[in-house]
């Protein structure tokens, strides 16, 4: 049985390493605009997750593969925080953030594409940030690293310093719980 991973997020596919050595990455081109949130945020990265790797598993009808689909996002009150998308917006997140608790949830999508079957579950994690200084912000961005994160910040990068207490996996703040991933992989 072959492994798909519909990411092309380098911190997925290091993750991934962990649980499986051999399996191939085909980026998804499913649009996530196309999902509106609705106010469930396990059933929004669920659903972002299933079509990132439905969209790939169409490119191998009747095979014996498994196609690995996840989403994650950050949710701090009735918002959702995905990339900024530019550093004002990412100045604007990060503030919101700033002395805060908010969460952060994945989605994981698995398709059995012989059996037609798709399996999907969630993570969600509490971090609380320390409160940030207008500077503290502005030099993070400089950095460059909050451009391409779900929240502007990554765990595992020069945002983790802002994290001053964390509730759950920290791999899903990474962006692939790896712990309930590879509990729903031990299935097949």
């Amino acid at each position: 049985m072959e492994i798909i991973l519909a990411s092309a997020s380098e911190r997925r596919k290091e993750l991934l390493k962990r649980i499986i050595n051999d399996y191939e990455v085909i980026t998804s081109d499913f649009d996530e605009s196309e999902v509106e949130f609705h106010g469930n945020e396990a059933e929004y990265v669920m659903k972002i997750a299933e079509g990132k790797s439905l969209a790939v598993a169409r490119k191998f009808s009747n095979s014996n593969k498994i196609v690995i689909g996840c989403d994650t996002a950050v949710f701090f009150g009735n918002n959702v925080l995905g990339k900024p998308k530019n550093s004002q917006h990412a100045f604007e997140m990060l503030s919101m953030l700033s002395g805060n608790i908010h969460k952060v949830y994945s989605g994981l999508a698995i398709v059995d594409i012989s059996k037609n079957m798709v399996k999907k579950d969630y993570v969600c994690t509490e971090v609380k940030f320390s409160k940030l200084s207008t500077d503290q912000i502005l030099n993070y961005i400089k950095t460059g690293e909050p451009m391409d994160k779900a929240g502007a910040y990554g765990i595992q990068g020069y945002g983790g310093i802002f994290v001053e207490k964390i509730h759950g996996c920290y791999y899903n703040v990474v962006g692939l719980p790896i712990n309930k991933l590879y509990g729903m992989l031990k299935e097949y």
